[in-house]
């Protein structure tokens, strides 16, 4: 199932106001997407780096814990009137101008 940016967050919406109940704060929910990127950085460093798993590691998936931020961007999104189609839409246009040349010629990218 496809799902683009804009449905996302209407359904992330219509979850959290009918079976979630209600948003949380907005800095509690910034506190629960710094919570969930640690939970990434510890798969990404024991799966890529040089860390070993842990017991408590077992079970973890990558995929579950990039979900759980998109949820949390998601809710940050809706609760501060961010439409994050629009939002990606022009930071794509800014990359674009600022960043037509930059990297192509950075040596250190080729």
């Amino acid at each position: 199932m496809d799902i683009t940016i804009r449905d996302a967050q209407q359904q992330v919406d219509n979850w959290i106001n009918t079976t979630g109940v209600r948003y949380f704060g907005e800095l509690t929910n910034l506190g629960i997407l710094m919570e969930e990127t640690g939970e990434l950085a510890r798969i990404m460093v024991r799966k890529y780096g040089e860390q070993s798993y842990k017991k408590s590691d077992e079970g973890k998936e990558l995929a579950d814990e990039l979900a759980d931020i998109l949820w949390v961007v998601l809710c940050l999104a809706n609760q501060t009137g961010v439409d994050l189609s629009d939002a990606l839409a022009k930071n794509f246009e800014k990359k674009n101008i600022r960043d037509a040349e930059r990297h192509k010629n950075n040596d250190k990218l080729k």
